[in-house]
Formats: structure tokens, C-alpha cells, sequence
């Protein structure tokens, strides 16, 4: 009763915020204002110029796309440069339904939006396994540790952390108080200052490399303070599994959402169709040059990583802020995930929870990612970049190695093998997420989100929380679209 009384609401705010969005048009049919509305409130008819045209399937596209849906609005196209939805979320089929993330995956308290998305497509969540002891290896050494509460067991850095972050507003962080200074560092200088120990160094050494890609020395620490901001100023919440956004993984896998909501958009999402070149941007009318033809809009949703922009070429120019915010976004956090996978989860037997720190080889972390029933074992994991070798067969068994020195020797023994690395699988990915360098957001940050003529910049590094996440997507579809819905307004109001 609870979870049907959560989605009410949660469907109720949404159709409240699309309808104020297009000027308080009459509720039709329950569910958003009829396209005969949407028609007299927009911009006189032409049906060769599409209202909206959104590049990019993945989450924050296609939840745009479906919100014009749900306020009335058919004039609409999603294009795709891959030959699939979902972005930098994708599945590998392990069969029989069974399904492991080559992606983004998990779902914690507070991203309410993906959990709200997830109830209305009736995608249901389980929690992700970690009873039980990880294991540590370095060199020749093992050792098995309870790390349910995270990899950063240093309480008062922790605490520092926290504390910091309070003043650190994740939708601006270059407008926190003291951003300058903040962002002056990186996260290994701050770090470095605190005197930690070596044991605390590899956990965060490890933890800001599985968040952000790269090593605290990489990082800015005002951009790192922006992402705790999102997690309830806890740093614990952030990298934690129980209770924290680690906690819980979608039934059919992450890319089920993207799936679900292609779906239901039918011929409105076209793949294989990317967007070369955008003209007149700064005029009412824009054209799209992609590889199926020239396609004509009023406004345009871009719901994709800055860096990604700059494989489009924008007549005229883009104003410089912008065009020097693309051009100097951080694309070097492809990332590399693999799977292994095996009869059963046998190490559950053994009291581990398939966890696995490699503190001086190729593997940065791997863990259980098997299905609810436990059915197969299912061990992801992420790699170090340059470090394993990229024939499948020379990277399966030097992994399985380091998972028999791990967990024995029934390791060497996996029934299937999966390796996704997003640097290498195609053109559109280049970076699954963003490490921000010291400097970045106090010179370029107010240029993020700003529209520019007919364009409307989305996808989840725009988010106001949770930037980077899944759920930072979703909210970023929803804002896109309103802010859509309410430029068609006003370009109807100034054609009358």
C-alpha cells in the first residue's frame, strides 16, 4: 500500500511540474494535456519541423522524451548513434534470463527519481549480497576483513569530509564560500595534509578510483565535495552497500529502464543515427545533419556528456564559455568492467562475500553481482586502466588467477566470460564518468547547464544531485523537458 501510495505521488508531481511547464493546459484522460492542446499553446504548425528533437537514448534522454509524451506533445524524435538504447548502461545476456551489468547498476536511499522510474515501469529492485568477509591481496599476501561499512575506516577523515561537504552545493559547487580555495586542490593534496596512514591511503586510493576513475591526485577535492553533497553530506552513504547507494540492483538489469521506455516510444527513438552537425542553433528554427538525413526542430535536448559535443560541429560557433567548457571536459574515465561467471557463487561457502581489493595489480575491485536466486555465481569486475591484457582469453585467465589466490581454485573454472571495456566499444561513450581536476568547476562550471539559442544541454552531468549516477540522469531528462515545454510556450506566445 505504501509503494502504490509513493508512486501516486510521485506521478502526481510529475504531471503537476509538465503542466505548469506549458502553462496550466486542462487535464485530459489523467494523464497529461491532449496533443490539441499542446498544438494551440506551441508554435504555429508545420509538420516538416518537429517540436523537440532529443540526441541521445540513454536514461536522460529517453525520460525526457517521455515526459513531452505524458504533457501531450508528439512532435518529437530521439536520436541514438548506437545501434541500442541505454547509453552507458547495457546488459550481458548470461541466459536464461539471467542478465549481469556491463554499466551503471545499482540504486540507493535518496535517488528517489530512478526509484520512482522503476515502480512506474514495474522494474523491480533486490538488495546487492555482501554478508560476509572481503578479501585483500597485495603481492604474496592475503588477508580477509569484514569492510561493510566501506573502504574508508578512518572516522575523522570521514568526519572532515562530511563537514566540508555542508558548504558544497552539488547542484554550484563553484559557488560554495570558499570554492576558490577548495577547488585549488586536488584530492591527494587534501589528503596528504591530513597525515593519513598507508592502510587509509589504499582505501581511498581504491574508492576514488572505483567513484570518479582516477586517483585522489586527479581529483578536485571542491568536485568531490559536490557528490558527498549529494549523499546527504555522508561520505559513508556514497560508498557504502547497506544503506548506501550501493544498496540495491534492478531486476533484468540496469538497462532494462532504457529498454522498458524504448518500448513504448515505438518508431519516435531512432538508432544508428548520429548527429554530425547542428545549424542556426541561435535561430527559431535549427537543423540536424545525422547520417539518416537533415531533420528540422524548434529545440533541441543534447542529453549527452559535454565532451561528446565536440564531436558535432555547431553553426554558428557556440559562445566560447560553452564551446570551452566541451572542449576541456575530462574524458579520460572510460572504465573497464568484466564478468566471470560460474555455476554457482561458491565463495559464499566459504563466509566471502566475492569482494576482491588488489592493491599493486590489474584488478582494482571485484565483487558478486550474481542473480537473486543465487542460480549462477557472477563475479564483476573493475579494472586497473593498461593493465590486463585485452585477448579475451589472456584477460580471463590471468583474472581467474587473482580470484583463485583469492578464493581457491574453483576460480580458474568459469563457465562464461564478459569484458566491456567503454574506452574501446565504440565512439560514443568515451568517458562512463567524469573525475573534474582541480580548477575545473570555479572557471567553467557556470557554463554547464545555461541554454544555448534552441539548444538545451541535459544527460546526467548536468544533474542537480547525483550528477554522474543514474539517478542524476533521470532528473536531468526532467528538467530538460519542461525546460523544452516552457520555450515552446513562449515561442507560441511571440508567433501570435
Amino acid at each position: 500500500m505504501d509503494s502504490d501510495l509513493d508512486l501516486l505521488s510521485a506521478q502526481a508531481r510529475q504531471r503537476r511540474l509538465l503542466l505548469q511547464a506549458i502553462g496550466g493546459a486542462a487535464l485530459a484522460g489523467g494523464l497529461g494535456v491532449s496533443g490539441r492542446g499542446m498544438a494551440q499553446t506551441g508554435p504555429a504548425s508545420d509538420a516538416s519541423i518537429l517540436d523537440v528533437v532529443i540526441m541521445g537514448a540513454g536514461l536522460s534522454g529517453l525520460t525526457s522524451a517521455r515526459d513531452l509524451q505524458a504533457a501531450g506533445c508528439e512532435s518529437f524524435v530521439v536520436l541514438e548513434a548506437r545501434d541500442r538504447v541505454g547509453g552507458r548502461t547495457c546488459n550481458h545476456d548470461l541466459g536464461n534470463g539471467i542478465v549481469s551489468e556491463a554499466g551503471g547498476q545499482w540504486i540507493g536511499p535518496g535517488q528517489t527519481s530512478i526509484a520512482d522510474l522503476a515502480r512506474q515501469l514495474d522494474v523491480a529492485t533486490f538488495p546487492t549480497f555482501y554478508k560476509g568477509k572481503a578479501v585483500y591481496l597485495m603481492g604474496d599476501e592475503k588477508v580477509e576483513e569484514d569492510v561493510s561499512d566501506g573502504p574508508n575506516s578512518n572516522t575523522e577523515i570521514v568526519s572532515k569530509l562530511n563537514k566540508l561537504a555542508e558548504g558544497v552545493p552539488s547542484k554550484a559547487p563553484w559557488k560554495a564560500k570558499d570554492a576558490a580555495a577548495l577547488d585549488k586542490l586536488s584530492v591527494g593534496e587534501w589528503l596528504a595534509k591530513q597525515g593519513i596512514n598507508n592502510a587509509d591511503k589504499i582505501g581511498f586510493n581504491m574508492s576514488v578510483s572505483l567513484t570518479f576513475g582516477t586517483a585522489p591526485a586527479g581529483m578536485g577535492l571542491l568536485h568531490y565535495l559536490s557528490i558527498i553533497n549529494s549523499s546527504d553530506c555522508s561520505l559513508e552513504k556514497l560508498e557504502g552497500v547497506e544503506g548506501g547507494a550501493q544498496e540495491s540492483r534492478l531486476v533484468g538489469g540496469s538497462q532494462v529502464l532504457s529498454l522498458k521506455m524504448a518500448q513504448a516510444l515505438g518508431n519516435k527513438v531512432r538508432l544508428a543515427c548520429p548527429v554530425r552537425k547542428i545549424v542556426g542553433w541561435d535561430r527559431d528554427v535549427v537543423e540536424l545533419h545525422t547520417d539518416q538525413g537533415i531533420i528540422r526542430t524548434r529545440q533541441v535536448i543534447a542529453a549527452l556528456s559535454p565532451a561528446l559535443c565536440n564531436q558535432i560541429t555547431f553553426e554558428p560557433p557556440l559562445p566560447t564559455g560553452r564551446a570551452e567548457l566541451q572542449r576541456r571536459w575530462p574524458a579520460h574515465a572510460p572504465m573497464r568492467k568484466t564478468v566471470h561467471v560460474y555455476e554457482r557463487p561458491f565463495w559464499r561457502d566459504k563466509g566471502l562475500n566475492g569482494q576482491i581489493v588488489q592493491v599493486d595489480g590489474p584488478l582494482i575491485w571485484a565483487y558478486d553481482n550474481s542473480p537473486p536466486d543465487g542460480s549462477l555465481g557472477v563475479l564483476s569486475g573493475f579494472i586497473r586502466t593498461g593493465q590486463l591484457p585485452h585477448d579475451p582469453k589472456a584477460a580471463q585467465d590471468t583474472l581467474s588467477a587473482i580470484y583463485a589466490k583469492a578464493m581457491g581454485e574453483q576460480a580458474l573454472h568459469p563457465i562464461q566470460f564478459h569484458d566491456q571495456d567503454w574506452g574501446k566499444v565504440d565512439s560514443w561513450s568515451l568517458s562512463c564518468i567524469s573525475p573534474m581536476p582541480p580548477g575545473f568547476w570555479t572557471q567553467w562550471g557556470e557554463y554547464l547547464t545555461p541554454a544555448a539559442g534552441r539548444l538545451i544541454w541535459s544527460g546526467t552531468e548536468t544533474a542537480d544531485i547525483w550528477a554522474g549516477a543514474m539517478d542524476g540522469a533521470i532528473r536531468a531528462g526532467h528538467r530538460a523537458a519542461m525546460e523544452a515545454l516552457q520555450a515552446l510556450v513562449q515561442l507560441g506566445r511571440n508567433a501570435r
